[in-house]
């Protein structure tokens, strides 16, 4: 036999039993954004810190605001791998949003940190807008249909 003692066996069943079981401890998830958004969140304090403090603990800004750059946002997104039913979908294990104002001197005026459940509630407009300058004028439809049916003609 190749196993001396049954000391052997043991010892290499349980070894095989740990690192397989070892292996389903941690949830594969991919992330977008910034790593425990609302962990560093709380470093910020309100009136306190500024500019270089928030950079210090969360680096650049995702995004700033259109308007003026007095409006951070920054973004974490997890997804995890889907358990019995959703195998191998991702699911989205959590989504937040983290929105900083700053007044004229740079110091933190407000800080609003919004989970998937607060993202939700948020309604957006369903109105569309018309662009004129991009829509095509009517020799530029004429010519493209003409074109269209010059080339479908061809085999």
């Amino acid at each position: 036999m190749f196993f001396k003692s049954k000391y052997h066996i043991l010892k290499l069943s349980l070894i095989i039993f740990f690192s397989l079981v070892g292996c389903q401890f941690q949830d594969p998830y991919k992330n977008h954004g910034i790593t425990f958004l609302d962990n560093r969140s709380n470093k910020l304090v309100v009136k306190k810190s500024n500019f270089n403090d928030v950079i210090r603990i969360l680096g650049q800004p995702h995004s700033k605001s259109i308007v003026d750059d007095t409006t951070w946002i920054y973004i974490e997104r997890v997804l995890t791998k889907g358990e019995y039913h959703k195998i191998g979908k991702n699911i989205l294990k959590s989504n937040n949003v983290l929105i900083l104002e700053f007044d004229k001197y740079g110091i933190l005026s407000s800080k609003n940190l919004l989970d998937k459940d607060d993202i939700k509630e948020i309604k957006f407009s369903k109105n569309e807008t018309y662009n004129q300058i991009t829509s095509k004028s009517f020799v530029e439809k004429f010519l493209s249909s003409v074109r269209s049916k010059m080339y479908s003609n061809r085999k």
